[in-house]
Formats: C-alpha cells, structure tokens, sequence
C-alpha cells in the first residue's frame, strides 16, 4: 500500500518545490525524491533506524515515475483549512515566540488568531497597515483611553465592546491606530475574557468565538507530541533535524488528505496503525482499512483530541 500512498504526491509538484530551492546540488545518486520516500517509510512504520528503510526505494522507484500530467492533485471540493497548518517555521528552542510574526506573510483581508504572546504593538500594527487582521487577548497591564462605547447583548455574555487608544506614549507611537476591546464572560466555565483586535465590523459576539477556535491551535501541538514519533533524529545537523520534522508533518497531512479523499470511515489514528502494520500488504487502502480497522488497538487513543475530524 506505500505505492498508492505515495500516489497522492504530486511528484511535479514535489520536483517544482526541489528546483525552486536547489534541493540536489551537488547531488549524484540520492535524490529528494528518494530522500522523501526512505524519510515517510521510517515514520510510517516507525522506525528508529535508517539501516532497512532502503527497501522502500526498490519497492517504489520515483526515479521512473509518471510524466508530469500523473500527479493527483488536490480536488477544489477537497476543503481541509482549519484542520491542517498553512505554515510550519522551525526554530530553535531559545527563540522567542513573538519574533515569529516577523516572518508571517500576512494575507489582505485574513485573520490571524493571536495567542496573549504574541502581544507587541509594533509588530501587531503591521497587520493594520497590511490590510491584514488579528484577535489577541489583552494584557492586564496594557493602559488605554477609551473613545466610544457600543451597545452589546448582555444575554449573549458580552460585557462592553470599545473603541480605544493606547495611553502609553511608546504603546501609542508603536500602535498609533484605535483598536477594539471586547469584554466577555463564557457561560459554560464563567471565565471572563477580555479581547484586542483591528477589527471593527465583526459583532462582538462573533470576535468571542473567533478567539474560541484558537483552542483548535493547542490541540494541533498536543495531537503532534502524542503522535509524530520522532524518537531518535537520524541525523544531528540543523537541516538533518529540520528534514525530518518537515517530512514527519507531512506524512501525516497525506494520511490525512487521503484519508479524506477516499472517504474512510475510521479515525486517523487508528489509519496510521494500519499503515504502519500492512505497508507492504498488496491490497487497496480501503480494503485494509475494512479488514483490519475493527480489531485496530484503540488503547492508547481512548483519550484523544481530535484534530482531523474531516
């Protein structure tokens, strides 16, 4: 089942991304491709070793693969944001998290979630100028003037919703636009909740629940601790260690798109125990799933969160 696996890959695609940035300079016999499918092999199958990963390569040869017209590529219909990361920087662990947002390419007209972190105003207003927008919670100590006030639905848990400027002169030279602060209480746990954004059109309301789908952010990094098995790095370098986090994530986004595309009716978990069990089992993915997902050991997956319910 690798084979067909390996099939959702568009290989053009993969070769344009190899071109792109000089992937096999200087390269004589191993190439990216052949890189690739060593790496997915030994994290599908969970393997702490490189030594047999080489029999991948001569079940699955991508130097003699399709034309550029045989890659799968992703159907339009084929909607999996939200569940999948759009972009994955690795650093080192010293790094501070706020720097991240220097290297965010922020889109026009999207908006970025922001954990209380990532809170400094010079960097959150280049999201403004940008045409870009955030959600972030608000800092206790962060001191404004308040402008306007605007009517809110108390029955919904909203407390206040303003229109305010920050008080600080460093605070305002870094973030001289106005900004909105919504106040809101969760009628589940009763915690009170206190937002910063740029946006001004959204309801209140819905700033709140903006905020709320940050959660599916944490689940991401637990579902990645519990599952992407990196155990032991195969190689100590910067690009050896990054490599194979890079392909560990995308292993399991395959899984997961193909997961979706063939429409399987088991959890992702429990479809990468079957991989990792019938890899080079001579039968359709489907079928494995059929045949061995009700006996498939859901004992370490009982208490789970669920990232990829697609």
């Amino acid at each position: 089942m690798f084979a067909p696996l390996m099939d959702h890959v568009s290989r053009f695609e993969f070769q344009t991304c190899v071109a792109r940035y000089d992937g096999e300079y200087n390269v004589s016999r191993f190439s990216c491709g052949d890189q690739y499918l060593c790496m997915a092999f030994a994290q599908l199958t969970y393997r702490e070793s490189l030594r047999d990963v080489d029999v991948c390569l001569s079940v699955f040869p991508w130097a003699r693969y399709r034309s550029r017209d045989a890659g799968v590529k992703l159907p339009a219909q084929l909607d999996l944001r939200g569940s999948i990361p759009a972009v994955v920087h690795i650093t080192e662990g010293k790094a501070s998290d706020v720097a991240f947002l220097d290297d965010v390419l922020i889109e026009p007209g999207a908006i970025y979630i922001l954990d209380r972190g990532y809170v400094d105003f010079a960097r959150l207003h280049r999201f403004t100028t940008e045409a870009g927008f955030f959600i972030t919670r608000w800092k206790r100590k962060q001191r404004v003037q308040r402008w306007t006030s605007h009517p809110v639905d108390y029955r919904a848990g909203l407390i206040s919703d303003q229109t305010v400027v920050c008080a600080l002169a460093k605070a305002r030279a870094d973030y001289p636009a106005p900004l909105r602060r919504v106040h809101y209480v969760d009628p589940t746990t009763r915690q009170r909740l206190v937002f910063m954004t740029n946006h001004f059109t959204l309801l209140a309301l819905t700033i709140a629940h903006l905020y709320k789908a940050r959660w599916q952010v944490e689940l991401f990094f637990t579902w990645i601790k519990q599952h992407l098995r990196i155990k032991a790095f195969y190689g100590t370098s910067e690009n050896a260690v990054k490599t194979q986090i890079w392909i560990a994530l995308l292993v399991y986004v395959l899984v997961a798109i193909v997961r979706k595309r063939l429409a399987l009716d088991v959890r992702l978990y429990q479809l990468l125990q079957v991989l990792s069990l019938t890899l080079f089992e001579k039968m359709r993915i489907s079928t494995a799933v059929f045949d061995v997902g009700p006996n498939v050991d859901e004992a370490d997956d009982c208490n789970q969160l669920q990232l990829f319910d697609l």
